[in-house]
């Protein structure tokens, strides 16, 4: 039985070990090969083989080709960020990926106000409470996904070293979750040095500002800015700018619920406008933060 289970694990660690030797050779170590394969194999997998596709628009890396980022960091697009949101329940109208929604419209706002900078992927997994008995925070909610802090701050610490390894030479953090602020200032003072700047934003997460905005013109004037639900008028119109279904706003609408806190989305183009707006507030005091934490570094 022993000898058995030895065998089996053997075997194993010998299937990953060539596994990774295969990998590893799919892009030799000589200069040339990039793109995932071998420079002699493929002209495509050489490192100045020009893109045989146009010039991409979209800021987001997932949605671009190797030959797509290695061309826009030529062009000058060096600044990347690094959003994250989370999984966790924010009442009945707004679905759990609300700080991932809210994010996928502002991270792209940000990069294209900044002009030089591209979004990595939204980090949709951070810390939302104890999964372990007795549960805490989010996770007491059914659909909440947490991590550790401690998992959180590596994987933060993981795609920044992938980005600064690759070239880039700012990374910005923006978090759409309190909770997301404290790691990511921890691994920014970690990884930032005197070639990458690696720094937080924490006046992206601005909800507060926004809410005073909102009294400011007017639209909100209600003491309590979300009915006591974890929602607000100021992310529920960040959010349905892009994505209405994740607000449930036609819903809503057909069943009379599509107010918060006194305030009505039924007017869909009244609401849109309001929500661009919300979008603008919220991009210019990003971009004034991160070209103040450039001229600092400067």
């Amino acid at each position: 039985m022993r000898t058995s289970i030895l065998r089996t694990a053997l075997a194993a660690a010998l299937t990953v070990a060539v596994s990774s030797s295969a990998f590893a050779q799919l892009t030799p170590p000589d200069g040339k090969s990039m793109g995932g394969g071998d420079c002699a194999a493929n002209k495509f997998n050489c490192k100045d083989t020009p893109n045989p596709l146009p010039k991409t628009d979209t800021v987001w890396l997932e949605k671009m080709t190797w030959m797509d980022v290695r061309d826009a960091m030529a062009a000058g697009k060096k600044t990347i960020i690094v959003p994250s949101g989370g999984m966790e329940p924010n009442g009945p109208w707004v679905t759990l990926g609300k700080h991932n929604w809210v994010l996928e419209t502002n991270c792209e706002a940000i990069a294209k106000a900044l002009g030089d900078a591209l979004c990595a992927p939204v980090v949709k997994f951070v810390p939302e409470g104890s999964y372990e008995e007795p549960r805490t925070g989010h996770m007491l909610t059914m659909g909440t996904i947490s991590l550790k802090p401690a998992s959180y701050e590596a994987l933060l610490t993981d795609i920044a070293s992938s980005l600064k390894a690759a070239g880039f030479e700012r990374i910005f953090f923006i978090g759409d979750s309190g909770g997301n602020i404290k790691p990511a200032a921890a691994v920014s003072q970690k990884l930032s040095d005197a070639k990458t700047l690696v720094a937080s934003i924490p006046e992206y997460y601005n909800y507060d500002e926004v809410e005073k905005m909102l009294r400011a013109k007017g639209v909100l004037t209600a003491k309590n800015p979300n009915d006591g639900l974890h929602d607000s008028v100021g992310i529920t119109l960040n959010i349905l700018a892009k994505h209405p279904s994740e607000v449930r706003l036609d819903e809503r609408i057909a069943t009379k619920n599509a107010t918060l806190a006194g305030v009505s989305f039924a007017d869909k183009a009244a609401s849109m406008k309001l929500a661009q707006e919300v979008i603008d507030f919220r991009t210019k005091v990003t971009v004034d933060a991160m070209k103040k934490a450039i001229a600092a570094k400067k």
